[in-house]
């Protein structure tokens, strides 16, 4: 593949909820440029898009595949993008290194849920979008009844720049409204526009020149006075349009019938963006903020957006270059790492082939292999004047289970392997949890964490099984209380002997505070060590049920000592029995973490959402009404919400989406407190057995 300069590129997200088609609309483009000999399915597991193992098991698409078109001397390169929900991290990667989004639509089932996801993270991103009415060579295909969903759905401005000829089994072709053209079948036969559909075609033009002069004041002029507008004219008022953000051109196709193909890719060519037509970059250089325009006369500063592991190649870093040029064989500057990476070989991926390249110009998107350090987030960069690119912020994560090695290899490999999978994966994470002695694994939903498990066997040989996590839950007191111990052993020869005055009091401003109350010398100052040594191991430990102690305050007043018998293991154990003595005189209680919880939901779903939160013991804070869906927001234990993401979805049918993050600690409720208290009694019984 040859080099594409800045303004010959164009990069578009393929956004949608899954099922509408997206992989096999890129299949289809493939074949109709003659890059692919035969379209390859979804039910035969040979597609393009879909080259991973587990991608075609489960017959839909886990991870961004890029997919390049070359047409009309442009590099058209389409990410294609997963729809189901649990991959929305894949979705924000495209879409952030993308200049439009190309939102795909099932014209039987209209927008759903993945839809509005990928559309409010493109409006986020202030990324252009148009839209594809697809699939309509389905028997129930209704092109004005998805237009009208749609417009119900979203706050814009949808302009029809295409109209169906046919539904169905009769879909035979498209009405292109731009150049007053019909193109008919498979081939894309351009032809004048069939008597019957020309009255309707009249109709629709008329509105679409209308929306097209409000592009600027020059076309609005010429509008006004001619009342007609040449095609290169309406497609410069609709790309002003479309880049505002605002106006959305809706198209029509049949991607898995080749039917619509060809004036699409115009669309492409006419309407996307060239890296360099959109805002410069604000970007963190190495005298604070720079703005980068798309050029390749900029310093280097080229964005990695995803990296995967091949079992055959390595690690695979997948980058855009945002400014300057990237060639093979040089030596980069990773911002983030500090650390310096050598670029031995340059690829463009089509899917999984990987088509090699001497340079890549900035606005483009390729791949290196085998970097050392680099991960997804960072920024490539020169040595001389290391530029820091901005990331895009990655949801909070809704869904989390414990992890367990199958074996003591397997052990091993756990924290190295885990690292690797979040290093590709922003929205997956994981972490040790001291409390508990679980190692967590979070992500967006069951299916997420469910292929990350699988892919650590299939490309790290790494076995997990999983539990149910537990809750971090805390201990503390409510009030002062008082304990003392004398440990006193004689076993003849050197004997053990301490005794140990404790108070403790509650501390909200801090975990642990100690101080030193005694005098006269009832003990000695040296045994202090020993002393804080038994307390500390005591609040790790805990007491009501094994869960860490925090916000105490511990004050030695008094105690005493033996000239030959005190040692500091003797003082250690003392302080251990008394500290447990006065923490259990001091009013114990439970505390569990409280998230603060954000759920967007149709209207329609509301009662039954706000009862569901109800057994949730919720505490909802405020609600609201945005574009036809309500918006929750609670404070919920994270007892009640570990398989939340479940439940909403299936209470709104998938169409339901939440965000939660950690807000502080509150004490649990007594009668569940003992539920707890019980539970862990018989954990640690059946543990001894």
């Amino acid at each position: 593949m040859k080099e594409y300069p800045t303004q010959a590129i164009r990069n578009v997200a393929l956004v949608s909820h899954s099922g509408a088609g997206k992989t096999i609309l890129a299949e289809g483009l493939l074949h109709y440029l003659g890059v692919t000999t035969r379209m390859g399915s979804i039910q035969e597991g040979n597609t393009v898009s879909d080259f991973e193992e587990e991608e075609i098991r489960r017959g839909l698409s886990l991870s961004t595949a890029v997919i390049p078109l070359e047409y009309q001397g442009l590099k058209i390169n389409l990410l294609d993008t997963p729809g189901y929900t649990d991959f929305v991290g894949e979705v924000i990667s495209a879409l952030w290194v993308s200049e439009a989004a190309l939102v795909v639509v099932d014209a039987v089932s209209g927008p759903a849920v993945g839809t509005e996801v990928a559309w409010n993270y493109a409006a986020k991103f202030q990324v252009p979008r148009m839209v594809l009415i697809n699939k309509m060579d389905r028997d129930t295909a209704n092109f004005e009844k998805t237009l009208q969903a749609l417009r119900d759905t979203f706050e814009a401005e949808f302009i029809p720049v295409q109209l169906p000829m046919g539904v169905g089994e009769n879909f035979q072709g498209v009405i292109d409204l731009i150049h007053q053209k019909a193109f008919v079948g498979p081939e894309n036969q351009e032809q004048p526009i069939p008597e019957e559909w020309a009255d309707e075609a009249e109709e629709a033009r008329a509105n679409l020149l209308e929306t097209a002069a409000m592009g600027s004041e020059e076309l609005m002029e010429k509008y006004f006075e001619a009342e007609d507008l040449t095609p290169e004219e309406i497609l410069q008022g609709l790309k002003a349009l479309m880049t505002s953000g605002d106006y959305v051109p809706v198209f029509v196709a049949a991607g898995e019938r080749l039917i619509g193909l060809e004036p699409l890719l115009r669309a492409f060519a006419a309407l996307v963006p060239a890296p360099n037509e959109r805002p410069p970059i604000e970007a963190e250089g190495p005298n604070g903020p720079e703005t980068l325009t798309v050029s390749d006369d900029g310093p280097l500063a080229a964005y990695v957006w995803k990296t995967t592991a091949d079992p055959f190649v390595g690690k695979i870093t997948y980058l855009k270059v945002v400014s300057g040029v990237l060639r093979v064989d040089t030596r980069v500057w990773n911002a983030q790492k500090e650390a310096e990476e050598r670029i031995g070989n340059l690829y463009v991926m089509r899917g999984k082939e990987q088509i090699p390249i001497k340079a890549l110009h900035a606005g483009d998107i390729g791949t290196v292999p085998k970097l050392s350090v680099t991960g997804t987030g960072d920024t490539l960069t020169d040595k001389s004047h290391p530029i820091k690119l901005p990331v895009p912020e990655y949801p909070t994560a809704l869904y989390r289970v414990a992890v367990v090695p199958q074996s003591q290899s397997d052990s091993t490999k756990l924290g190295p392997t885990l690292t690797r999978l979040c290093e590709e994966d922003m929205t997956l994470s994981w972490y040790q949890d001291p409390s508990t002695n679980q190692t967590i694994l979070q992500g967006m939903g069951d299916q997420h964490i469910d292929v990350a498990i699988r892919k650590a066997k299939s490309k790290f040989q790494l076995n997990l099984s999983t539990e149910p996590p537990k809750v971090p839950y805390r201990e503390t007191i409510t009030k002062t209380g008082h304990g003392k111990y004398r440990h006193k052993k004689q076993t003849g020869g050197a004997g053990q002997f301490a005794e140990v005055h404790m108070r403790v009091e509650p501390n909200p401003e801090e975990n642990y505070s100690f101080t030193w109350e005694v005098f006269g010398g009832a003990i000695s100052s040296s045994f202090q060590p020993a002393i804080e040594k038994g307390i500390k191991n005591v609040m790790k430990e805990g007491i009501l049920a094994g869960y860490p102690v925090v916000n105490v305050k511990v004050a030695v007043y008094d105690g005493k000592e033996h000239p030959v018998d005190s040692k500091p293991i003797a003082f250690e154990i003392a302080s251990r029995e008394a500290f447990k003595l006065a923490f259990r005189d001091a009013g114990p209680v439970l505390l569990e973490p409280i998230y603060n919880v954000r759920i967007i939901v149709p209207e329609e779903n509301m009662g039954d959402v706000l009862g569901d939160l109800n057994t949730r013991r919720a505490r909802v804070q405020g609600m609201d009404t945005e574009k036809g869906r309500s918006i929750i927001r609670a404070q919920v234990p994270l007892a009640e919400m570990l398989r939340y993401v479940t439940d909403l979805r299936s209470l709104t049918g998938g169409r339901g989406v939440f965000e939660m993050e950690f807000s502080h600690y509150e004490q649990v409720p007594s009668h569940i407190q003992q539920q707890i208290i019980e539970e862990r009694q018989r954990e640690r019984e059946q543990q001894k057995k």
